[in-house]
């Protein structure tokens, strides 16, 4: 479990980098397409009660 948790923790990180890099350079759908994948790894962590990411929105 540790390493889904680990996993999943490194792709919320690179996936929220890549939200806000989208967000300042006026890419809509790149920043659509990654707060899909925000979402979907916040529910699969959810899913197997693993912890939100820290300093990250709920």
């Amino acid at each position: 479990m540790r390493e889904l948790n680990e996993t999943i923790q490194q792709r919320l990180t690179d996936a929220y980098e890549s939200l806000h890099a989208a967000k300042k350079d006026g890419d809509v759908y790149l920043a659509d397409l990654r707060q899909s994948e925000i979402d979907e790894l916040r529910r699969i962590a959810a899913n197997h009660d693993l912890p939100p990411q820290a300093g990250q929105p709920v």
